[in-house]
């Protein structure tokens, strides 16, 4: 960040819950800096980022001696890295804007006219780095009009100012880009946004659309920047760090994973979370349920699901009659059962072993993802009992049973059994794609332990009032030093 951000701003996701504000940092800050899941971030209006954007991109300008409209393509297309900008300017010079499609291969000989000025030295001579020109009266291909000072990128394509004010409307209009190219057919010299509102002066709904784009694909471009997935929320999330964290919007409330936008997933990665969320929406399980729970027919490959005990099968499409278990015709094998039992090398028992695989790998999914959904629904549940809690507490202040910070202490324990349970549903998916061995192990352990104080924990927040205080904070601090250790372990 610049540094004349204000620092007081700047947010951390020391302790994160599941979708319901922070409570109150009451730990140290030595304490809550160990945490492996805490991140500093800022939450920012949109006027706010546009802002620091445009300055970004105007020190890149300066700092790479570029236009600032070649600074925002470059920083775009670049993602904002300026040490690689900077080096394929020095290494290619001219050649780079070429490369890129914002300057044509060879320049028509024609008289520039000067861009609007911008206060950075500039490398290259101005006849070379001209983008936009008005060239003598002709005649436009696109309206058939005679017309005083056409205009042209340095392509040389040369239309009319109004043909290009028509066509920069339309594109906008049903685009979804600030990508423009030249209006000439299989011309892919970029229009820098310099030549684009230059045209759009008059036209302020598309200027401000326009604008936008550029705001939006910045955004999208920056590796620091996120958009806030909330419902209709304009917030931005400015974060440094690499890896996946929590975070959560100042403006909505939402929380969620910094790097990919979605719900927050720890110790998952977001490559685990991406594959588990295909594997639960798509088709892969009903195909592996197909593979495990029904046989082809032998004669027609007809799909067949066993619907009985009986091993005699009768095809509905063919009507071959056939035997379950060894695909064999069922007039040939009465008398040879023995041969159906029997094992041997054959491609019919291959074919069963293929079955047997696909129904393993059936089981194995739904025992990760029963436990997965089942840890989901019980964060629901648990979030309706806190709920419960903060209206007996609240119960309870009103008949003078004490101050609200008298039992505090139910509320912090709720909300830590909703954080633990979180972590612990998304064990789950890393579990699942977890390769054999030592750490797996030694993961599923954790996990077990991690599972074992939760549900000790969550017997004594559902019976809160006939616990004893010192007994339910004690078992509150067992399961965040378990939930802490395995995200110390294992947290990429």
């Amino acid at each position: 960040m610049d540094d004349d951000q204000p620092s007081s701003d700047i947010s951390s996701e020391a302790d994160y819950d599941y979708d319901y504000e922070a409570e109150e940092d009451s730990v140290s800050t030595k304490i809550v800096m160990a945490d492996p899941e805490y991140v500093v971030y800022k939450c920012y209006k949109q006027d706010d980022a546009a802002r620091l954007l445009k300055e970004e991109c105007s020190k890149l300008a300066q700092r790479c001696k570029i236009e600032e409209d070649e600074a925002i393509f470059f920083a775009q297309k670049f993602n904002f890295d300026e040490k690689k900008i900077n080096d394929e300017l020095q290494k290619h010079g001219t050649n780079f804007f070429i490369q890129c499609k914002i300057r044509a291969e060879i320049l028509p000989p024609v008289l520039p006219l000067p861009r609007k000025k911008f206060k950075v030295s500039l490398p290259f001579s101005r006849s070379q780095r001209v983008s936009s020109r008005k060239t003598s009266p002709g005649l436009c291909r696109i309206c058939y009009t005679e017309y005083e000072g056409m205009r042209c990128l340095s392509c040389g394509h040369e239309f009319c100012s109004p043909c290009w004010t028509a066509y920069f409307v339309n594109v906008l209009q049903k685009g979804i880009s600030s990508k423009i190219e030249c209006m000439e057919s299989k011309c892919e010299i970029q229009c820098l946004s310099g030549f684009v509102t230059e045209f759009l002066r008059d036209y302020p709904k598309e200027l401000k659309l326009y604008l936008d784009r550029i705001f939006r694909d910045s955004v999208l471009a920056h590796p620091n920047y996120r958009y806030c997935p909330g419902t209709d929320c304009q917030g931005i999330i400015y974060c440094e760090s690499k890896k996946s964290h929590r975070v959560t919007c100042d403006f909505c409330k939402t929380s969620f994973c910094v790097l990919c936008g979605f719900d927050y997933h720890a110790p998952s990665s977001c490559e685990i979370m991406s594959q588990w969320r295909k594997k639960c929406g798509d088709d892969s399980e009903t195909a592996n349920y197909i593979r495990a729970h029904t046989k082809d027919c032998p004669k027609c490959s007809a799909c067949i699901e066993k619907n009985g005990g009986c091993n005699h099968m009768q095809c509905s499409r063919c009507d071959y009659h056939f035997c379950w278990m060894c695909f064999k015709d069922w007039k040939s094998h009465g008398s040879e059962y023995y041969e159906c039992s029997r094992y041997k090398e054959n491609p019919a028992v291959a074919l069963e072993a293929k079955y047997m695989k696909a129904r393993h790998d059936l089981e194995r999914y739904l025992h990760y993802f029963e436990r997965f959904d089942n840890h989901s629904k019980s964060l629901k549940l648990e979030e309706e009992l806190r709920a419960k809690i903060i209206a007996k507490i609240e119960q309870k202040v009103e008949e003078h049973e004490g101050t609200w910070i008298d039992w505090q202490y139910l509320h912090d324990a709720a909300s830590l059994l909703t954080k633990c349970r979180y972590t612990l549903q998304y064990t789950y998916p890393f579990a699942y794609y977890l390769a054999s061995g030592q750490r797996k192990e030694l993961f599923e352990y954790q996990q077990a332990q991690l599972e074992k104080e939760i549900e000790e924990l969550s017997w004594k927040v559902e019976r809160a009032e006939s616990t004893d205080r010192a007994d339910l904070e004690k078992q509150m601090h067992v399961a965040e030093c378990k939930r802490r250790t395995l995200l110390q372990d294992f947290l990429s």
